[in-house]
């Protein structure tokens, strides 16, 4: 049982007057106003968290959001904090995408999500995944709702655990009785039919697309909610449908992703990897600071987006070998006495 009640309470109070020196007699009369002076062993609400046994004590809904968030100001003020809460966002492939889940939820992007991914965590993802040895063969979707409960157990989260399916998108898309439709989709996955099919649904709904391609900290932004009838992947695959992709063989299937990709573009380590895939590679690789950097950028650009700014369509690369060059590969002996003249 972990019950800060009364700290938070009292950090609540603090945050409400910055400017107020309270005094004990002061902050009792205003926990005693705030809480209705029921005993505060009742007041708010018991979360219990039945993966790792916890019984925790948090503010009601409201105060604790606006407590959770108050260092977002004025960065989004409260208004844009009660919009965004409002919106639903999904995201497809919880292993990049755990970082840009995990993310929105920390920030209040979001307050109903849809997570979907059919995978379960193995040891080789906790190169760039948030989680420990104790979470192995747990469901990568049902980790990311974990993590993002324990940060705000008021989310609504559902789980698509099958990933996305014919037989899934549709509810993924639109909620099971087809009312409750996505606001933003955050795609992520490997599944190349998923990929197409996801973005074939966004279209349709008029719902902005990101995906964070996760090499050269490339961002990719489709906004069908302005474009209704914009090529897929900024026409990069032509006329192809999902349809045709689910008859393309493993060699189709890369050359394929390497289009939508940009493989001319690609990092030099990426490019080398390509053909040791499946001979001396197992995948992708990808590292944690890549990953990171991704979820930054989905949940920047997907709270400026939901907020109504105008990002257009494209592509952007944010390439910190680029952006943080390295004189060369190793450190010559000039350099260190221009160092030591600087210091």
């Amino acid at each position: 049982m972990h019950d800060t009640i009364e700290d938070q309470l009292e950090e609540l109070i603090r945050s409400e007057d910055p400017a107020v020196a309270h005094s004990a007699d002061s902050l009792a009369a205003a926990r005693h106003r705030i809480s209705g002076g029921m005993p505060l062993w009742q007041w708010g609400t018991w979360v219990f968290y039945p993966w790792n046994g916890r019984l925790v004590h948090v503010l009601p809904r409201e105060q604790f959001q606006r407590l959770r968030t108050d260092r977002n100001r004025d960065k989004i003020d409260r208004a844009q904090q009660h919009d965004l809460r409002g919106r639903r966002i999904g995201v497809v492939g919880l292993s990049v995408g755990n970082s840009a889940a995990v993310t929105l939820a920390m920030e209040g992007v979001g307050g109903s999500f849809r997570l979907a991914d059919f995978d379960s965590l193995g040891l080789s993802n906790l190169n760039r995944l948030r989680a420990g040895v104790s979470d192995l063969g747990v469901s990568k979707a049902v980790l990311a709702a974990r993590q993002m409960f324990e940060i705000d157990p008021y989310l609504d989260i559902e789980l698509f655990t099958t990933g996305l399916t014919e037989e899934s998108i549709g509810p993924f898309f639109d909620g099971v009785d087809g009312t409750a439709a996505l606001d933003l989709l955050v795609e992520e996955c490997d599944t190349v039919w998923a990929k197409v099919a996801a973005r074939e649904y966004a279209r349709r709904r008029g719902i902005p697309v990101l995906m964070d391609a996760n090499d050269r900290g490339l961002l990719d932004v489709e906004r069908f909610d302005l474009e209704p009838h914009r090529p897929l992947f900024h026409g990069r695959i032509g006329a192809s449908t999902s349809s045709d992709v689910a008859r393309m063989d493993r060699g189709e299937l890369l050359s394929f992703l390497l289009t939508v990709v940009d493989e001319p573009r690609l990092s030099p380590a990426m490019r080398d990897a390509i053909g040791e895939i499946g001979r001396s590679l197992s995948s992708w690789p990808q590292l944690a600071s890549g990953v990171m950097l991704g979820g930054a950028l989905v949940a920047d650009t997907a709270r400026r987006i939901l907020l109504g700014e105008l990002i257009p369509s494209g592509r952007t690369y944010i390439d910190l070998d680029e952006l943080i060059p390295a004189l060369g590969q190793g450190i010559s002996p000039e350099f260190v006495r221009a160092m030591e003249e600087v210091r």
